[in-house]
This record gives C-alpha cells, sequence and structure tokens, in this order.
C-alpha cells in the first residue's frame, strides 16, 4: 500500500537525557551532534566480510540522500561480534567506498566529530545506557544460563513452535537479583518489550507496527561481555550521533518496533526511517557471498568502471526519474526522490553489466579530463602485461595511447579489454613470415611497395576514411589480388591476427611509420 505521506520530513532532533562526563572512562572523541545538525544518515556495516552489491546500493542510497539534502553520509564499523569479525573487512569496506566515489563525510579512518565510529570502541557508552534502562525499569538482568536457554529453544521447536525466551527473569525481585549480583553470576541485560506499540510512518512502506511482544522473548541488549547486541548499539549510536534518517535494508523492518520502544525509554525522539527493498539475483533469488562474484573487490579486479556498477545497482531499482543507461552519479543525485522508491525487490542482471561499462567508458573517453586518467591507467596496464616486450617503448607514449583509446572508442567494454591478447599488436610487433604472406597473395611485394609509399606519401592527418579510399585505389593498380585478399595480407603483416579491427584502423593507430617498419620486417623475413 502506497505511504500517505512521503518526503524527508521534519528533523526530530533533542538534546541528549543523559551523557556521560568527559573523560569518564567514555573515549575523549565521543559526543553528540548538536540540535539542528541537519541530514545526517549513516552506513553501518558488519566487518565480517568484505563490501558487497547489496551493501554497495544500501550504501549508495545513503550517500545519495545525504548530497540531495546537503547533509553528511557517516560510515560506522558495527564490529560488536568480535568471533566474526575479518582481519582486512573495515579497512577493505572503506577502501571500497573511496573506489566507488561515494566516501563518507565521516568514519573511523577519516574521523569526525561523533567517534570512535567502530563500536568496539564504545563500550563504556553502551554500558551506561544500559545503567539507564535498568534504572527507569525498562531492562532487567537475567541469570538464565545458556544450558537453560538451550533446553527452551529445543522444547519449542518440538512442539513446533518458534523459540523465544519466557521473560522468567524479568519477574526476579530486587532482593533476588541482589542475592545473585552478591554470588557472582553471571547476567546479561535484557529490554523488557512492551505490548501496543505505535505505528511509524516508514518512508518507503508507509504505516507499519509489528507487535514484537506477542511474538518475542524480551531481546539481550548487552551481553555478559560487555558487547552490545545490534538492538542497543544502533539506537544509542543513532542518537549521539544525530543520525535523522535511517535508510537500510527490509530486513530490519520488523524490528523497528523494537527499537522505536527503546527510543520511547530512553525518552529520545528517534530519526526517520526508510527500508530499502532486496537487491536479488535476476531470478529472484538471494544474492548470497558465496556467488563470490558480487563481492567489489571482483569487479576492480575484472577491470569495471565504478560509475557503471553504482548505475547498474540503481537501474534496476527504483527511487528515481527513470532507468536509462549511462547515468553519472550527479544525475542519480539530481534525480533520486525518496518517495520514488517502490516496495518491490530489485533484480539485477550481472549480464548487462559489460555494456553499462562500455557505455561508462564512452562517456569517460570523450572527456578530455577524464580521458587522461584513462591514459594513465592504460599505460600502467600496457607496463604490467608486455613490459619485457615491448621493443619501441613510443608505444606508451600519451598521444599514442590516446589515439588507441578513441579510435576504439564504442568497440571496448573494459579498459583491459585493450591488453588482451586480440590487441597484442598495438603494443608488440608481430612475428611474420614472407612465406606467410605469400599464400595470400603473389603479388606481396607490389602490395608492400605500394603501401609503404602511400604512407611515406602522406601528408595530412591520417583518417580512416581517407585511408580506405587510398588503399582500394592501391588495389585497382594490382591485377592478381582482389581488394579482400590485399586486406588479409595486410592485416596479417600489420597484427600477426587474422581479425581485428579495419585495416584502415590499424594503420591510423600504429601511425605512418610503425606501418612501413612492419610490412619491411615482414618482407624481409
Amino acid at each position: 500500500m502506497a505511504p500517505a505521506l512521503r518526503g524527508v520530513g521534519p528533523l526530530l532532533r533533542v538534546a541528549p537525557r543523559w551523557l556521560p562526563p568527559r573523560g569518564a572512562g567514555v573515549s575523549s572523541q565521543a559526543g553528540d551532534v548538536p540540535c539542528g545538525a541537519g541530514v545526517r544518515v549513516r552506513f553501518a556495516p558488519s566487518p565480517t566480510g568484505f563490501l558487497h552489491l547489496g551493501g554497495l546500493r544500501t550504501a549508495l542510497y545513503n550517500y545519495i540522500f545525504a548530497r540531495k539534502h546537503q547533509g553528511a553520509f557517516i560510515l560506522r564499523l558495527e564490529d560488536t561480534d568480535q568471533s566474526r569479525v575479518v582481519t582486512g573487512a573495515a579497512e577493505g569496506i572503506e577502501d571500497m567506498l573511496d573506489w566507488a566515489g561515494i566516501p563518507p563525510d565521516e568514519s573511523p579512518h577519516r574521523g569526525g566529530p561523533v567517534g570512535p565510529y567502530q563500536q568496539s570502541h564504545r563500550l563504556e557508552l553502551y554500558k551506561k545506557a544500559s545503567e539507564v534502562l535498568l534504572e527507569n525499569g525498562a531492562a532487567y538482568r537475567c541469570f538464565c544460563t545458556p544450558q537453560r536457554l538451550e533446553l527452551l529453544k529445543k522444547d519449542a521447536l518440538r512442539n513446533r513452535q518458534t523459540p523465544r525466551y519466557d521473560n522468567r527473569c524479568r519477574h526476579l525481585s530486587s532482593e533476588r537479583v541482589a542475592e545473585k549480583l552478591a554470588q557472582g553470576s553471571d547476567y546479561v541485560v535484557r529490554f523488557q518489550l512492551k505490548e501496543g506499540v505505535e505505528p511509524f510512518l516508514d518512508l518507503v512502506y508507509g504505516w507499519n507496527k509489528h507487535e514484537v511482544a506477542t511474538v518475542e522473548g524480551d531481546p539481550v541488549i548487552l551481553k555478559g561481555d560487555g558487547f552490545p547486541t545490534y538492538h542497543l548499539a544502533n539506537v544509542v549510536d543513532d542518537h549521539h550521533m544525530g543520525i535523522s534518517h535511517v535508510l537500510r535494508g527490509t530486513e530490519w523492518l520488523t524490528s523497528t518496533s523494537k527499537h522505536l520502544l527503546i527510543y520511547r525509554a530512553f525518552g529520545w525522539d528517534p530519526p526517520r526511517f526508510g527500508h530499502l527493498p532486496l537487491l536479488l539475483n535476476k531470478d529472484g533469488s538471494k544474492l548470497s557471498k558465496r556467488q563470490g562474484d558480487i563481492f567489489l573487490e571482483h569487479f576492480v579486479q575484472d577491470g569495471c568502471l565504478p560509475e557503471a556498477l553504482l548505475d547498474i545497482i540503481t537501474n534496476c531499482g527504483s527511487g528515481f526519474a527513470g532507468n536509462q543507461m549511462g547515468r553519472t552519479l550527479e544525475e542519480l543525485i539530481l534525480e533520486f526522490d525518496v518517495g520514488r522508491i517502490t516496495t518491490h525487490s530489485a533484480l539485477l542482471d550481472l549480464d548487462k553489466l559489460p555494456e553499462f561499462n562500455r557505455i561508462h567508458l564512452i562517456q569517460q573517453i570523450g572527456d578530455e579530463r577524464l580521458r587522461r586518467k584513462l591514459v594513465m591507467e592504460l599505460q600502467m596496464q600496457v607496463e604490467q602485461v608486455y613490459g619485457n616486450r615491448l621493443v619501441d617503448r613510443e608505444v606508451l607514449e600519451k598521444d599514442y595511447v590516446e589515439r588507441v583509446l578513441l579510435l576504439r572508442k564504442g568497440h571496448i567494454s573494459r579498459l583491459k579489454n585493450l591488453v588482451a591478447p586480440e590487441y597484442s599488436f598495438l603494443w608488440v610487433r608481430p612475428s611474420v613470415s614472407r612465406e606467410q604472406l605469400q599464400t595470400i597473395s603473389a603479388e606481396v611485394d607490389e602490395i608492400g611497395k605500394l603501401v609503404i609509399g602511400l604512407m611515406e606519401g602522406q601528408t595530412a592527418a591520417l583518417t580512416t576514411e581517407g585511408l580506405n579510399e587510398d588503399l582500394r585505389g592501391l588495389q585497382e593498380q594490382i591485377r592478381g589480388t582482389t581488394y579482400s585478399s590485399m586486406m588479409k595480407l595486410l592485416r596479417l603483416a600489420l597484427s600477426g591476427q587474422q581479425q581485428g579491427p579495419s585495416v584502415a584502423e590499424m594503420m591510423v593507430s600504429l601511425g605512418s611509420r610503425e606501418v612501413c617498419e612492419r610490412i619491411k620486417k615482414a618482407l624481409s623475413n
């Protein structure tokens, strides 16, 4: 059902009801964003793996929303489950956001006014938050052992019920709690779920509410090791970081009523929520980290342009004025409207990515500033692939590489295509013998002489159109060879290959001097 009200809505920010004093066990960086800080959104992944397409899409929508409203985009790492943290993942996530062109304004690496930006560095803040909830009766200490909880779970499954905590420790008297604490009993802190939750207006799904107390047991908010669960940490951090809008995956929609209960228990005004529909494979199946090819590192290694990746993951979804290929990030920001996001899942067809990449590559080659970056990147790739085989290092000169890019514009989908074997002739001279050429035409010497004369006599800049006319004129002077045979012979002499770009384009790419050198070399072998 379409929401009754769409859009950004009022920014509800109030001064916090409590704040640990500076130096009271909380990092000196920890603090609150002042009231009236404007739009602030966050991307809060867990560093349990590397950034994948689903995470990139969530980050992108948050980045676009922030830029649309002249706000701030924050990266916060939710690393409270230390057993699942992958070494290097935190740095990798931020590196990939930089590569994608959507860098955060505040982050663990960049810092900012409300750091630290890793939850494992904010434990004292969560401890004090849980103490506030314990004091006002919104939370309680639970002394149930893991063995008891496991028995509850098995019993529920045996009776074909959804496992849930039975809230047993909610009813412990203060005297009994004090007795267990004196005995040194282990405990966790649980939040009391209450019935009669208030509905909330989701920016995408409209009016929603989920009576969590009727289907769930009281959730753990602070574990025995002092680390918070997501439910407490995300509420505390979003409040103290001044988050005005939370744009996250639709899998969190049913938990939002629970989070709103926690906001109410603190006496804090919540941010506005908007839940993004799932990003699925084109067949409707879920994107899986086990697929391997959904991680951004895969696309970087494959030579994908970040602009193409941003384009395709927004093109398959909603929130924009249109879905045409070739949109830049600036155009996405201009077109974006949170009210245009639908509740339909986005079906991602990665088979179309090469075409998206080709279109963005055309745009970048056509832009002089961006073309300079492509030239430098292609120079590095040529050096890496053909470095020890480069007899003539003039092929690395800017003018030559730029000419290759302009001539192949529209014919390649990735820059790395130009260092593939079929384009090796652009960088190294082929080894072709006279005997090979003679199998195509007995008039090899006459053809070679005429072409060398043509190239040496060129005074104007070479063009494919002009050379095509000149080559047809030359063929008319050779009685025993057809035009197609002459082209086949020249292609072999220039590239060592039977297929590829037109002969005229090869000549324009290589230049007059190199064309003559290759023909002479082939005739002398």
